[in-house]
């Protein structure tokens, strides 16, 4: 599967996470694409940890405003009532527990719910950046992300890589599947269509509890 078509079909299934009323932040990279599937009649507020509320869609190539961009440098609109304001009250609203969800990107994710997402030691990066605040103080955090990365599992039995947060990660979606960090350990809830069961396994190197209620997932 092309990782442009891959990375819409994840948007497109945690779109339906999304509950009416939530406020809810979207870091950077493939989880900006999220706010361009919200359900019809699914009211939710977004939140850009650059500072406003309000975040709407992508702009159109030729109608951007150069002074309107998300986390990620990104040209987006921003819907009726929108609101700005800086550094401070942006993250005060992410601390104080006032994001109900949060989607993010990974490098690595664990069957414990732990979180890799900011740095691979050697590489120049850009720096932890929100993240850290994110998933302390959302109430439910969501990773998108690819199933793999050249070939190599990235949903792991233990996180390599330097940890983002601990225990953290409630639900992760990729291109192949939906999984669930329980207590019991990852959750596989669903399957995206014309995918085997077998084809997540080996795809993944945690340990995978199957759901009685096994899905496939909609889109």
């Amino acid at each position: 599967m092309e990782a442009n078509i891959a990375k819409k079909m994840i948007a497109k299934r945690i779109a339906k996470e999304l509950k009416d009323g939530d406020v809810v932040n979207l870091g950077i990279g493939l989880p900006t694409m999220v706010a361009d599937y919200i359900p019809e009649g699914i009211h939710v507020t977004l939140q850009s940890e650059n500072g406003f509320v309000g975040l709407g869609t992508a702009a159109e190539v030729g109608k951007e405003d150069k002074d309107i961009v998300n986390a990620g440098a990104q040209y987006v609109t921003v819907k009726k009532g929108a609101a700005f304001f800086d550094s401070a009250t942006s993250f005060g609203i992410i601390r104080g527990g006032h994001v109900d969800a949060t989607v993010l990107g990974a490098l690595e994710v664990d069957q414990k719910g732990n979180l890799a997402n900011f740095m691979i030691p050697g590489k120049m990066v850009p720096g932890m950046g929100g993240a850290m605040d994110l998933v302390s103080g959302a109430k439910k955090v969501i990773i998108a992300m690819l199933h793999t990365a050249k070939g190599e599992a990235k949903i792991l039995k233990e996180c390599k890589l330097p940890l983002t947060a601990v225990g953290q990660v409630n639900l992760i979606v990729t291109e192949l599947a939906v999984m669930e960090v329980s207590p019991e350990g990852l959750l596989l809830k669903e399957i995206a269509p014309d995918i085997t069961v077998e084809d997540v396994l080996k795809a993944t190197e945690a340990d995978l509890i199957i759901s009685d209620d096994l899905k496939v997932m909609e889109l």
